[in-house]
């Protein structure tokens, strides 16, 4: 009953959010209440829903302080230079606009944070997209998908609770998913020409004026003034080195990892708002102006809390985890390893990385041991899905990125999601070409 009311619960909530019935926001707080009330649990819905806010918690923190930084960041003129230097470059054209996206948030991704990734990113890229015409919608897919693959990092989430769970070595896990993700990301550039190309048909070529008022990001284009003359106003070139040597060294911290990310994301806020603007009243006009940013982000993430914790508490997840190894003939055993990379898609989208991670990851690689197939081998597997993963309506940042594109989630989700599928073939076959894990396992199960 757990299992058919789990796999009802999700099906129920995706339909109601790609087919626009109601707001993610909504569902994701309506849709497990009631199923939760209909599996009987009453009496245990209120604690199962705290304890799924209070782990997402610190997720809401780190997002809120981390709007708040990169806003004051994008007020004072951190990111104008990149900007100038990419028009310099892409000259108006949609192609070459594509393109620098792509390197951007790739770059960007090498700290291991999907949220920074998307702030960086978008603030220097949507004013090129607004300003040509061009489809938010191709700045978001390959966005995500390029952070899809990066976020295989050791530093990044998934590659980190796979060691975990699984008691390895994160540099066993990764160093040899570096060729797939290579060539993972040579698909991905090619995926971006072509998206080029497409919207360089469909608005034709156009040439941006060599001017500095193109130069810079408009002040509605980037959310971080209203006005000519308030962008002017909020500007600190003189403070442009302070501000990128305190951005690099709270990048570094976040790699070395010495202080959690929110904390680390509260002392960067603090000391970039001194810095730049020292004024208390200025300080609460920019709090209060990027906090409409910031809002609704915390709100998502703490109703996917909600969502998170009724689906563990009850034992849903746990149900359909045992429903799927349940089903898997014997015969199949051999090929567990491919079996596990075609399953993370689903479990990843439809459950968070901890639930499918810590619940059904150890139970999958226990059951491979007896088919010869080792852990490392079963855990690079599990992390091939992860390019679609950041599709699914419980990853929080995603909701940052949309937001801050302007763009509806289902839209993004219907545009991206093709393109997903076909990065995770492409890895899956990089992955099975390399030999990173077996298609079949030859050892005779014990």
């Amino acid at each position: 009953m757990l299992t058919a009311l789990g796999f009802g619960m999700v099906a129920t909530f995706m339909f109601l959010i790609m087919s626009k019935r109601l707001s993610p926001l909504t569902a994701l707080i309506l849709i497990p209440i009631l199923f939760g009330l209909a599996a009987g649990f009453q009496a245990g819905l209120g604690d199962m829903m705290l304890d799924g806010i209070k782990k997402l918690a610190p997720t809401g923190v780190m997002l809120t302080f981390a709007i708040l930084y990169f806003g004051i960041m994008i007020d004072a003129g951190l990111f104008d230079p990149i900007v100038s230097r990419i028009l310099a470059v892409v000259k108006g054209d949609p192609l070459k606009v594509v393109m620098g996206t792509l390197i951007l948030a790739a770059v960007v991704s090498l700290d291991g944070d999907g949220s920074t990734t998307y702030m960086i990113t978008v603030s220097a890229m949507l004013p090129l997209y607004k300003r040509l015409g061009m489809n938010a919608l191709a700045l978001t897919g390959v966005t995500i998908l390029a952070g899809g693959i990066m976020n295989l990092l050791p530093w990044g989430g998934p590659t980190a609770r796979v060691a975990a769970t699984l008691h390895l070595d994160a540099g066993e896990l990764f160093v040899p998913m570096i060729p797939a993700m290579g060539v993972s990301l040579v698909a991905l550039a090619v995926l971006a020409y072509f998206i080029g190309l497409s919207e360089r048909r469909r608005i034709a070529r156009v040439r941006l004026p060599q001017d500095s008022a193109y130069a810079q990001p408009d002040a509605d284009e980037s959310g971080a003034a209203s006005t000519a003359s308030d962008k002017a106003r909020l500007r600190r070139p003189q403070n442009l080195w302070i501000n990128a040597l305190l951005t690099i060294a709270l990048l570094a911290a976040l790699i070395i990892g010495r202080l959690p990310l929110p904390v680390l994301f509260m002392i960067g806020f603090t000391l970039a708002v001194i810095i730049n603007y020292p004024q208390l009243d200025l300080q609460r006009e920019r709090v209060s102006f990027h906090a409409q940013n910031a809002l609704p982000v915390v709100a998502m993430i703490f109703a996917a809390g909600v969502f998170t914790g009724i689906l563990s508490g009850t034992g849903m997840v746990e149900a359909m985890s045992k429903s799927f190894l349940a089903v898997l003939p014997q015969a199949w055993g051999p090929y567990l390893a491919p079996i596990t990379a075609i399953a993370s898609v689903p479990f990843t989208f439809f459950m968070s990385n901890d639930a499918f991670y810590y619940g059904v990851l150890p139970i999958v690689a226990d059951a491979a041991r007896a088919y010869g197939i080792s852990a490392a081998e079963i855990g690079r597997a599990s992390l091939v899905g992860q390019t679609v993963h950041l599709l699914s309506p419980l990853v929080p940042s995603t909701y940052l990125l949309v937001g801050l594109a302007g763009v509806e989630f289902a839209d993004h989700q219907r545009y991206t999601l093709k393109w997903a599928l076909g990065i995770f073939v492409v890895m899956l076959i990089a992955c099975l070409a390399l030999g990173l894990f077996p298609f079949f396992s030859v050892a005779a199960a014990g």
